[in-house]
C-alpha cells in the first residue's frame, strides 16, 4: 500500500517553476541570511504534499498560519531573551499571511524575523562581553529570574540589558564557586561569549529554512517533519544503525574539526594513523582530488564531506593531537566502508534471581530503536542490518545458555520501522496480525505475521516508559492483545501514525532540478553539503496513516497502559502526544480476527501483590518516589539567588543532598557506598526498575504459569 502511495506522489505532484516572493528586507547587525531558489521550490513542494496526502488533510489558511507564526517564534525565543516587545509587535503582521507565503514559496518574511532574531542574539552577546569587566556584588541580595517563558516580552532595551547584566553575574557567580580566580573566570566567560558569536555567524540559510520548516510542518501534525539534507542522513543514519565512511566521530573544538572516536575495524582504525583528538584541517575526494580547507567550518558541513558511498575513497590532512598549529600536517587516505554502529543497536545482559531457593536466569534485551539497513534490503542482501535479525540472534544466544524468561526493554525507544515491528513481534507469534492501518481514504490493511517459525516461547515481559512511541507502542500492544507477554512500566508516548519517508529527490523532477542548478550554481552542482550519501533536496516524513491495535484501539494519545505500573519520573503532563495541540485524536475500529495465546488476568492480581509487598519494603523505590517530587519541586523553580553565600549554601546542601542519596540508592541495591571522590565503577548498574522487571517475570516463572501457552505448549 505505502509502495504505491509513495509513487502516487512521485508521479502526481507539479511545481510551477516561477516563484516571485516579495523583496527582501535588509536587516542591519545581522549576517542578512537569505533564501535562496532551491528552498522557494521545496517549501512549495513539500506545502503541495502536505496539502493533497496527509492524513489529517489540513487546510493550510489563516488559522494554521497563526500557529506557525507562534512555533517559529517559540523555536527561536522560547525563554523571551532576545526579542523586544517592539520586535514582536513588528512581526504581528506576518502573523495570517505565512500561509500565502509557503504557497507561494515566499521565504522571505520568515527570514526577515530570523535576522532580526539574530541582530538580537548579536546585540546581547556583545553587550554581556562588555559587562563582565565590572566589578559585581556577590554580597547582594539579588534574584535572577532564568525561566521566562510565561513572562511578557521585555519592553525596553534598557530592561533587556538589565536582564543580560544578570545573566552575566550569575554566569561569573557559577565560574567563582568553582574557582575563586576573578580574573581567570573572566577570560573563560569571555572565550564562551565569543564562541557563541562564532557559531551564530556559521549558521547558513539551511539552518534557518530547517527552523522555519519545523514550524509548518509541526503544525500540521506532530510527526510530519522537513529535514534538510544533511538532517535527513542523519535520520537515515538512526534508522539503519550504519553509515558509509569512515568510522570515526566529530565535533568542533577551537575551530578545529577533532576526532572523538574511532570505531574498531573502521577504516580510521585500520590506518593506523588516526588518534582521539586529531585534528582534520582538510578534506579530498579521490586520490587526486582538490583539497578543502575545513578550519572553522561547521562539524555538519565537514562531515557531509568526510561521508560517502562505500568503496570511495576520501583523503585527509591530519594535525596529530598535541602537536602545534603550525606544524606540516599529514596527508591520510582511506576507503569508505560500511560501519555498523553497534552501541546503538540492540544489547543483552542475563541477571540471575532467587526463587525458593532456585536461581533462575532472565535475559534483558534492550531495543533502542526499531532499525533497518533499507538500501540492503531493497537491494536483496538477506542479512541487512535490522533490529528484528539483531534480536533473533541475541535470542538464540540466550537460549543456549538457558534463560528461564526473558525481559525487553523498550524505554526511551521512540519507534522506527513500522516492518521491524511486525517482523519482531513475529519472533514470539506463530502467525497472524499484528498491526492495523487505516489510510486516507478510510481503507484498513491488517499487517499480519506470516512466518509460523516461533523463535522464543518462554515467559517473557516488555518493560515501556513514557518515551515508548510508535513501533515500540505497535509491539508491546500486539504481545498485550495476544496475551504473550506482560508490560510493565508507564503509560507510554501516545503516537498512533505512520510516516512515509519521501526523498524530495525523486519527487522534483529533472528539468526543475537543471532550473535550480542554473540559479543557485551556473550550472554547476554545488558539493558543500550534497556530497556523499546526502540528498541534494532533503526528505519529507509525511504522516499518510494511522494505525490501530489488533484489538481496534488507536494508541493516539493514550498510548499502552501497562498490566503492572510503576511511577513515572518523566512528567506525564509535559511529554507525550496528549501534550502536542496538533495531535490527532483517539478512536476505535474493528478488531482483527486473531486468537490470543495466553491470558495473564487470571494471575496478575497474584503479581501485583507480590510486586507491592516489595515496594512497600523497598528503599529502592522510596528513593524512586522523592526523586520523581524533588523534580516536580525544581521544575516549579524559576529563578536563583545571586547571592554568593546563599548561592554556595544551596549548592554545598544539593551537593552533600545528591552524595548521600545516590550512596543510600547504591547501598539499597547491595553496591558498596563510594567515598568522596571516588569514581563510580564503568558498567554498573544502578537500573532499579529494570531489576523489578526481571523479579516479575521470576515471579512468574514460580507461580503455576499454566495461564500463557504459546501454540498449545506451556509458556516455560
Amino acid at each position: 500500500m505505502f509502495k504505491k502511495l509513495y509513487l502516487l506522489l512521485v508521479l502526481a505532484t507539479a511545481l510551477a517553476c516561477k516563484a516571485s516572493p516579495s523583496k527582501p528586507v535588509k536587516v542591519t547587525g545581522s549576517n542578512d541570511l537569505q533564501p535562496d531558489e532551491q528552498q522557494s521550490i521545496v517549501c512549495k513542494q513539500v506545502a503541495s504534499l502536505i496539502a493533497n496526502y496527509n492524513y489529517k488533510k489540513v487546510e493550510l489558511n489563516d488559522s494554521v498560519s497563526a500557529i506557525i507564526y507562534d512555533r517559529y517564534i517559540k523555536s527561536l525565543d522560547e525563554n523571551h531573551s532576545y526579542f523586544l516587545a517592539s520586535d514582536i509587535k513588528d512581526f504581528e503582521k506576518y502573523k495570517t499571511v505565512l500561509d500565502d507565503d509557503i504557497k507561494a514559496g515566499n521565504l522571505n518574511d520568515a527570514f526577515y524575523i530570523f535576522n532580526v532574531f539574530q541582530k538580537r542574539y548579536i546585540e546581547h552577546i556583545k553587550y554581556s562581553i562588555d559587562q563582565i569587566n565590572k566589578n559585581f556584588d556577590f554580597n547582594k541580595t539579588e534574584t535572577f529570574v532564568y525561566d521566562r517563558d510565561k513572562l511578557p516580552w521585555i519592553a525596553t532595551q534598557g530592561d533587556m540589558d538589565a536582564m543580560w547584566t544578570q545573566r552575566v553575574k550569575y554566569d561569573l557567580l557559577n565560574l567563582k564557586l568553582a574557582k575563586d580566580d576573578m580574573a581567570k573566570n573572566k577570560e573563560t566567560l569571555k572565550k564562551r561569549y565569543e564562541n557563541l558569536l562564532t557559531q551564530t555567524n556559521k549558521l547558513s540559510n539551511q539552518d534557518v529554512f530547517q527552523y522555519f520548516m519545523d514550524a509548518f510542518t509541526e503544525a500540521i501534525d506532530p510527526h510530519t517533519n522537513y529535514f534538510n539534507p544533511s538532517n535527513a542522513a542523519n535520520f537515515n543514519i538512526e534508522m539503519s544503525r550504519q553509515v558509509e565512511g569512515i568510522g570515526a566521530s566529530l565535533q568542533v573544538e577551537n575551530e578545529y574539526v577533532t576526532i572523538k572516536t574511532i570505531v574498531p575495524g573502521g577504516p580510521a582504525d585500520k590506518s593506523h594513523q588516526i588518534s582521539v583528538d586529531d585534528r582534520i584541517v582538510a578534506v579530498a575526494q579521490g586520490k587526486t582530488g582538490e583539497f578543502q580547507n575545513v578550519v572553522g567550518w561547521r562539524v555538519d558541513n565537514a562531515i557531509a564531506i568526510i561521508r560517502g558511498t562505500k568503496g570511495t575513497t576520501v583523503r585527509l590532512e591530519i594535525l596529530p593531537a598535541g602537536v602545534s598549529a603550525s606544524s606540516k600536517p599529514k596527508i591520510v587516505e582511506m576507503v569508505r566502508e560500511k560501519i555498523i554502529l553497534k552501541d546503538q543497536s540492540a544489547k543483552k545482559e542475563i541477571r540471575t534471581y532467587n526463587s525458593n531457593g532456585k536461581t533462575v536466569k532472565i535475559g534483558v534485551i534492550s531495543i533502542p530503536a526499531f532499525y533497518i539497513d533499507f538500501n540492503d534490503y531493497k537491494a536483496g542482501n538477506p542479512n541487512y542490518k535490522s533490529t528484528t535479525h539483531d534480536v533473533k540472534a541475541i535470542l538464540d544466544s540466550l537460549k543456549k545458555e538457558n534463560v528461564d524468561g526473558l525481559v525487553i526493554d523498550l524505554r526511551e525507544n521512540g519507534g522506527g520501522s513500522l516492518m521491524e515491528a511486525i517482523e519482531l513481534t513475529g519472533l514470539f507469534i506463530k502467525t497472524g496480525p499484528v498491526v492495523q492501518v487505516r489510510d486516507t481514504k478510510d481503507q484498513v490493511e491488517v499487517d499480519k505475521d506470516e512466518d509460523p517459525a516461533v523463535t522464543y516461547t518462554g515467559p517473557m515481559a516488555v518493560l515501556v516508559d513514557r518515551f515508548s512511541a510508535s513501533a515500540s507502542e505497535i509491539f508491546s500492544g500486539a504481545i498485550q492483545d495476544y496475551g504473550r507477554g506482560l508490560i510493565l512500566g508507564t503509560q507510554t508516548y501516545g503516537k498512533g501514525s505512520v510516516q512515509s519517508a519521501i526523498d524530495l529527490d525523486r519527487v522534483i523532477g529533472s528539468s526543475l532540478r537543471n532550473k535550480i542548478a542554473n540559479v543557485v550554481g551556473g550550472g554547476k552542482k554545488t558539493t558543500t553539503t550534497m556530497t556523499g550519501s546526502q540528498s541534494t533536496y532533503g526528505q519529507l516524513n509525511l504522516t499518510i496513516a494511522k494505525f490501530y491495535r489488533i484489538s481496534g484501539n488507536s494508541t493516539q494519545h493514550k498510548g499502552v497502559t501497562p498490566d503492572i505500573s510503576f511511577p513515572s519520573v518523566i512528567p506525564l503532563d509535559k511529554y507525550g502526544e496528549d501534550t502536542e495541540p496538533s495531535a490527532m485524536p483517539f478512536d476505535i475500529i474493528a478488531k482483527s480476527d486473531f486468537t490470543k495465546v495466553g491470558d495473564f488476568n487470571p494471575v496478575l492480581p497474584q503479581l501485583k501483590k507480590l510486586h507491592d509487598q516489595r515496594m512497600a519494603s523497598s528503599d529502592s523505590y522510596k528513593y524512586l518516589l522523592e526523586d520523581i517530587a524533588e523534580f516536580k519541586k525544581r521544575d516549579a523553580d524559576d529563578s536563583i539567588s545571586l547571592k554568593e553565600s546563599d548561592l554556595k549554601k544551596q549548592r554545598d546542601e544539593d551537593e552533600e543532598k545528591a552524595f548521600q542519596r545516590n550512596n543510600l540508592r547504591r547501598v539499597a541495591l547491595g553496591l558498596p557506598a563510594l567515598k568522596k571522590g571516588q569514581t563510580k565503577p564503568k558498567n554498573e548498574d544502578l537500573d532499579f526498575v529494570k531489576r523489578e522487571a526481571g523479579q516479575i517475570i521470576t515471579d512468574y516463572i514460580s507461580l503455576d504459569n499454566k495461564f500463557t501457552s504459546v501454540g498449545g505448549q506451556p509458556a516455560n
